[in-house]
């Protein structure tokens, strides 16, 4: 059961008449800590949102307030909390080359791509959106997520596949793989629509997974669009990356072309 425990502290109107609140969810593993996002009037579609690796901060808190300003409930969870509350990493100062850096992200991320541990929790997430008065039960819910976010939505789109209408994965990673539990042979199990924008660095380092990914979606007649985003690198979309190799990684043209098709999306799978 999920358990909403508002902080009124919090709640308050923002920009665009959007409500953000911290909320917290009871999981069977612990206490998620979360932002709930929302028009401050009506009942509105929900949507999952998926951090990348570095967890709910102010960057993924901005995304999903754009998202509420434009008519959606959404839910940020701390992907993380089985370790501690956010906030976790801070990207900007982050660098992946360096093995210290790489040895604090590692056990982050293993919390929630453990076996079982992402579809109990959309489980839970999805509950607690169902649960809300700002969100409307009669329409689909949408899930999204970036980097390691994108093969979650996957694994949210598998598990809760009567509530999940439309699924976004944005340079995601870990998609495609020679296990028997990659994300994309869930495809059988899903009835989303679905959307994978493909980082270039990505597609050169794995260029056949576009193509795994296509034909598994292909075959269990689950409507995917799944396209590369020239130069666009890992991270794209979310604005505080830092440089890698001393190139910038956030593309806001490409950025707004993601945001686009997320939007589509939506509208048409949302019904």
């Amino acid at each position: 059961m999920t358990e909403d425990r508002k902080d009124q502290l919090e709640n308050e109107a923002l920009p665009g008449d959007v409500v953000e609140t911290s909320v917290e969810i009871e999981t069977p593993d612990g206490t998620c800590d979360a932002a709930f996002l929302h028009p401050k009037t009506g009942s509105h579609p929900g949507v999952l949102f998926w951090t990348d690796a570095f967890g709910l901060r102010p960057s993924m808190r901005e995304m999903a307030r754009r998202l509420a300003a434009e008519g959606y409930s959404v839910l940020v969870p701390n992907p993380f909390y089985r370790v501690a509350k956010a906030p976790h990493l801070e990207p900007a100062s982050f660098n992946f080359q360096n093995p210290a850096d790489r040895a604090k992200l590692q056990p982050l991320m293993e919390s929630v791509t453990a076996p079982g541990n992402a579809e109990k929790d959309a489980a839970q997430y999805v509950a607690f959106l169902d649960a809300q008065k700002e969100v409307d039960q009669e329409r689909k819910i949408g899930t999204q997520g970036y980097c390691m976010g994108g093969a979650l939505v996957v694994k949210t789109a598998a598990a809760v596949p009567n509530r999940i209408g439309a699924g976004a994965s944005f340079h995601g990673g870990g998609l495609v793989t020679d296990k028997p539990d990659s994300p994309h042979l869930l495809a059988p199990k899903i009835r989303a629509h679905m959307y994978f924008g493909v980082a270039s660095n990505d597609d050169a380092r794995q260029p056949d997974a576009k193509d795994k990914l296509k034909e598994a979606f292909a075959a269990a007649g689950v409507p995917a669009e799944i396209e590369v985003y020239p130069g666009a690198l890992h991270g794209w979309c979310v604005p505080d990356m830092a440089p890698q190799n001393g190139a910038p990684v956030y593309s806001q043209p490409d950025a707004e072309r993601a945001w686009g098709k997320l939007a589509a999306l939506y509208k048409r799978a949302l019904a």
